[in-house]
Parts: C-alpha cells; sequence; structure tokens
C-alpha cells in the first residue's frame, strides 16, 4: 500500500517556541541528501542543502542528517580537519496525535566508528553506543546517553535514553523501525561516511582561491549533541 506523508505548515503564523512539528498521517519522510556545496564566481561556498530522512511514529519521531566537518587552512596553505563530522540522530517526543516537540529534542551524534558498527549490523544484530561528555574526568557519569539498536520481528528498535544526574532528570525515546527504514538508514550512512571524514575533499579539492567558510560547512544547531 502506498502511504502519502502531508506535512502542514505556514510561514504566516508565528510558532512558539514550544512549536510541535504536525503530521498529517502515520508514516515516514524518506529523503536524504548530503549538504551539495557550490563554488560561486566570488569563491563563496554556497547553496547548502539539508534533507534529513526522517521516521515518525506513534511515540516519538527520529530523523537523521550528516553534519559535514570544518576545515581550517594552515600557513602553509594545506587545508585540514578542524572538527570531524558525524551523521546526527534527532529524536523528539510525540506530544498528541501525529504531533512531536522540537523543544524536547535529544541529539547523538554518531562518530565514523559509530557509523559503522551501524553499518555493519545484521538482522538479528544489537548494539549499545555511549556518550559522555565528562568521560575520563572527576564527573564522569553525571550526565550520560546510551543509543541501543535491537531486533524485532520487522526491523530494530532504536532507542535513546538521557540521564542527567545533576538534574536529576531521565528521558527516554524509542521508534520502531522497519527493515525497509534500516536500509535507508545503513545506505545513507555509506554514502555519508567519506563525507564526514572530508576524505571526499581529496577528490573534489576546493579551488584556488577560494576561502573557506567554516560556518558555512556545516549546520551551526546540530554541530554539538549536548547543545539544545
Amino acid at each position: 500500500m502506498l502511504q502519502l506523508l502531508r506535512v502542514f505548515s505556514s510561514s504566516r503564523n508565528q510558532l512558539s517556541k514550544r512549536a510541535a512539528l504536525s503530521l498529517d498521517s502515520f508514516t515516514q519522510s524518506t529523503s536524504f541528501s548530503t549538504a551539495r556545496q557550490n563554488f560561486s564566481a566570488k569563491g563563496r561556498i554556497g547553496d547548502q542543502v539539508y534533507a534529513p530522512f526522517s521516521i515518525y511514529k506513534g511515540k516519538a519521531a527520529l530523523s537523521l542528517s550528516p553534519v559535514l566537518p570544518t576545515f581550517t587552512k594552515l600557513e602553509s596553505g594545506s587545508v585540514v580537519v578542524e572538527r570531524r563530522g558525524s551523521v546526527m540522530l534527532k529524536f523528539m517526543p510525540a506530544i498528541g496525535e501525529r504531533k512531536y516537540d522540537s523543544e524536547k529534542k535529544q541529539l547523538f551524534a554518531l562518530s565514523a566508528t559509530e557509523v559503522g558498527s551501524l553499518i555493519s549490523l545484521g538482522p538479528k544484530d544489537s548494539c549499545e553506543l555511549y556518550h559522555d561528555p565528562s568521560m575520563q574526568s572527576s564527573n564522569a557519569g553525571q550526565v550520560r546517553k546510551s543509543l541501543s539498536i535491537k531486533p524485532h520481528a520487522d526491523g530494530y528498535f532504536i532507542s535513546l535514553t538521557v540521564v542527567n544526574n545533576l538534574l536529576k532528570t531521565r528521558e527516554s525515546f524509542s521508534v520502531p523501525v522497519t527493515t525497509a527504514e534500516f536500509a535507508v538508514m545503513k545506505t545513507a550512512c555509506s554514502f555519508a561516511l567519506p563525507h564526514i571524514m572530508g576524505w571526499d575533499r581529496l577528490t573534489n579539492k576546493v579551488p584556488r582561491g577560494v576561502e573557506v567558510h567554516k560556518s558555512e560547512m556545516a549546520e551551526p544547531q546540530l554541530l554539538d549533541e549536548w547543545e539544545r
């Protein structure tokens, strides 16, 4: 059965900070693209395109999109990676029928190695990933994120738990993902992997005279999973 997704939005309405994402049907959006870089006549990088692959289910929504690395130019003229890229997972809780609260989103940035863990999963495999901003310090364990991917009859359960012992809060998200949806995630991550590593720059070099503007190399609000 063909399922159609219709998203109602209006640029004329002023949304409050607690505005929720509203959908018209219980299905998923299936678009994905890395940021496209075009070089203008003035040597500026422009025309950035962001198209996350999103899955909307009854209790939560999940989307993933690539975050490109940022680069810096050395005095020698060489360009090196300053900040590594990632594949950003974004979870949003449902607050009603086909409505999701973007203000209560939680992020989990997959490194290149963690992307490899996702790509290598078989039909009966599972994995768990942990992030702690204070790891190897006296504050280790105070704030912790754990991502689990576990198989079920028709795909996987992708779950995120965020524990903040300082604020005494615990947030949990769980999104059932079908086999087809997970296949899209794996293919998209495989495509994005060399881009988040910066390896695409080896074969698609910035022309001479083009200035690299770091703010244009990645979507600012998705650079750090710890910034909400």
